[in-house]
């Protein structure tokens, strides 16, 4: 992200038509908050209305995973006494099988469901949504050419661009949607994969790893970094790794594809280094391309960079007057919740209400593995490089009474306050529904909340969050 100081300058104002190309969070959205205050809004969509996100990427993936972790649950359940015949043990068994037709037809099913009560939301308080492709035409307006090839001209006095990304392909691994997948192709399947490849050890592929491993199919992933999840914190990713460990999860560390070929009953990965894996099936994960090529930026003044993505400001502002955008074409974080955020405040701003600049380091993440892994704030890197002041405290789950409860073995919380102060300035937790837990530390680090403040909220006992205020407890005697 590069700051866009030239538009400092520019003059509020309210608009009284809104375009939006892009029907995604960003785009839908921007598309509610600008309707609810009285703005004339278009919305122009050639896919479906919750875009990429909720048809092909976080609505059907999270679904699949959900899946896995219902799996998973009962198939540990023997732990807990449960049985399922005379000869069950306490052994880790796989008892329950995935029927991935099933699996798949369900998930399916929700994401459409899911854009079609965007498209029911939007309608209902007065936006237009136009399906097809647009092209953005001087000075901020939109030209649609529909799937009958026919073409109409939104006029607009502002617009956001909303347009996301697609998987990213290598020339010598393209996908065909049989053997070679991308994630927008995964849900074709009929049967849970023999043995999956999966290259990209990110947050795409880790989350497929381990959602197929506990699917019931061997998985081999293969991370071109020392370890899974490079841009995790450190001790995260250690859990998640020992994790891989012991539910068979294999993998190839400091190795890059080279190339992906059909074989005749599967396919064949090689290696940079010469070796070669064999599986039934390779899932490609190596990151996305910004959906900004051809749709008429420059010819509107929209600067882009190197790598495709829209430069923006920290309220959505572009470098053309008028033209704001939001989500994965822009190079932030790439995340449904940054994406909605982004468009929320460019229509904020536009109107010239008073606004909050997005501000990343509050965004909290979550990756969907088993165990989740959620983060916010300040990263243990940067406290390591010293570029941050703090101190810390990583209280393991293990002596969580819910957590033994519950079987939980995995996971830790880790707080971060700022030295002198004793604010919360940043979190992780590796947990079951991590992505619940760290609501209440994003809040902390939002509204830079002492630590003692958070140590002396009452949590429910037992639960997983008591571990959140004992951390908290832990760092009072640092101050």
């Amino acid at each position: 992200m590069v700051p866009v100081t030239s538009s400092d300058l520019r003059k509020h104002f309210a608009p009284d038509r809104v375009a939006i190309l892009g029907g995604g969070p960003g785009g839908y959205e921007a598309a509610l908050v600008a309707a609810d205050a009285g703005a004339d809004v278009t919305i122009v969509e050639d896919k479906g209305l919750g875009g990429s996100a909720v048809l092909t990427d976080v609505v059907p993936s999270k679904t699949l995973i959900a899946t896995a972790d219902a799996m998973r649950r009962v198939n540990a359940s023997t732990a807990f006494g449960v049985r399922f015949g005379e000869h069950s043990s306490d052994a880790y068994e796989t008892e329950a099988w995935a029927d991935i037709s099933k699996v798949n037809e369900r998930l399916l099913k929700l994401a459409h469901d899911q854009s079609r009560d965007i498209h029911a939301s939007l309608e209902a308080i007065g936006v237009t949504i136009i399906q097809g492709r647009g092209r953005l035409v001087p000075p901020h307006h939109i030209e649609v050419t529909t799937p009958g090839g026919e073409t109409q001209l939104v006029e607009a006095d502002a617009l956001i661009v909303a347009t996301g990304a697609h998987p990213r392909e290598l020339a010598s691994a393209v996908p065909d949607g049989e053997r070679i997948l991308n994630w927008t192709q995964a849900y074709n399947l009929t049967e849970v994969p023999e043995h999956m490849i999966v290259v990209g050890s990110g947050v795409t592929g880790a989350e497929f790893a381990s959602a197929y491993r506990r699917l019931g199919a061997g998985v081999t992933l293969v991370s071109s970094r020392d370890r899974v999840l490079p841009g995790e914190d450190a001790d995260a990713a250690r859990v998640l790794e020992n994790s891989f460990a012991r539910v068979g999860v294999k993998v190839a560390s400091r190795s890059r594809a080279e190339a992906v070929e059909r074989t005749t009953d599967g396919v064949r990965v090689t290696l940079t280094d010469g070796s070669v894996l064999e599986g039934t099936h390779c899932l490609m994960a190596v990151g996305g391309i910004p959906n900004t090529e051809n749709i008429g930026l420059q010819e509107c003044g929209v600067e882009i960079a190197e790598s495709g993505h829209i430069l923006v400001d920290h309220v959505s502002r572009t470098t053309a007057n008028n033209i704001y955008a939001a989500g994965d074409c822009t190079g932030m974080m790439p995340l449904a919740s940054v994406a909605a955020m982004q468009g929320r405040v460019a229509v904020s701003h536009m109107r010239g209400d008073a606004v909050k600049p997005l501000k990343l380091h509050q965004v909290a993440s979550n990756v969907f593995t088993s165990p989740e892994i959620a983060t916010v704030g300040v990263t243990q890197e940067q406290v390591d490089s010293g570029k941050y002041q703090a101190d810390v405290v990583k209280l393991d789950l293990a002596t969580n009474p819910r957590a033994k409860m519950t079987n939980v073995k995995d996971g830790f919380v880790k707080i971060f306050s700022r030295k002198g102060s004793g604010t919360v300035i940043g979190a992780v937790v590796v947990a079951p529904r991590a992505s619940e837990l760290i609501f209440p530390l994003a809040l902390a680090v939002t509204q830079k909340i002492h630590v003692d403040d958070v140590a002396a909220t009452f949590t429910v006992y037992p639960s997983l969050s008591g571990s959140l205020a004992e951390a908290a407890r832990r760092l009072h005697v640092h101050l």
